[in-house]
């Protein structure tokens, strides 16, 4: 018990400093998960690192689709950008396309007001700058009172609760990990719209390694490669 208190109030203590997060990343420059529906792999996602000086750019792709009897059911492709500077967020942007339906989202940061712009497709307005883009690889986002949908701009209030330490296998490969679940603080959302997510990040450097959700079926994102400097 002792460890898992300590492993947890290190995690916090390394993160008071806002954004400090994207530090921990300074030696990644790729990261590849696949998706499985009920233990069937869909799809990918993938995280370019880019550096320019002090500057940081995330370039995201998403992609997957679900099947049945070799007809397409639904297909889903997305690509996003996240940039930083010293550090500091400053800006997103994302395009999705959920079969025939499309959705954006852009979110900067305003220095004058000290706070978030979004303009999306489920919503278009300020936010707190501590908020934060659900994008599961910045770890940042345990801490958050809310986050962003990458997808559509939505705000989504949330409550993180730390469920515990546990090594899980990916492969042929083990992890040490801090398993955290994130639910939806507003119960009268109705069932499609409230979030309950598990997120696993390796104890050591903070990686994201896994997510696991339940919606019409049981969803994993399973970290499949990394690419160091």
């Amino acid at each position: 018990m002792k460890k898992i208190i300590l492993s947890i109030a290190i995690f916090f203590l390394v993160n008071t400093q806002s954004f400090s997060h994207v530090e921990h990343y300074a030696k990644y420059n790729y990261l590849e998960y696949e998706l499985f529906r009920n233990n069937n792999s869909i799809g990918y996602h993938k995280y370019d690192f880019k550096r320019e000086g002090e500057n940081l750019s995330i370039f995201s792709e998403v992609s997957f689709k679900i099947t049945k009897l070799g007809v397409d059911l639904y297909k889903y492709f997305a690509k996003s950008e996240e940039n930083y500077e010293k550090g500091i967020f400053k800006s997103y942007i994302s395009k999705t396309k959920q079969n025939k339906k499309n959705r954006f989202v852009n979110i900067k940061l305003d220095n004058s007001n000290n706070h978030l712009n979004i303009e999306g497709s489920s919503y278009t307005g300020e936010a707190n700058k501590e908020f934060i883009v659900g994008t599961w690889w910045n770890h940042e986002i345990v801490k958050a009172k809310a986050q962003i949908s990458g997808i559509s701009g939505r705000i989504i209030h949330q409550t993180v609760t730390f469920v515990g330490k546990e090594t899980i296998k990916i492969g042929d490969k083990s992890y040490k990990t801090l398993r955290f679940n994130f639910k939806s603080s507003d119960e009268s959302l109705p069932e499609s719209k409230k979030l309950n997510t598990d997120i696993w990040y390796e104890e050591d450097t903070y990686l994201w390694v896994k997510a696991a959700f339940e919606k019409t079926g049981y969803w994993e994102y399973r970290l499949k490669k990394v690419n160091k400097f």
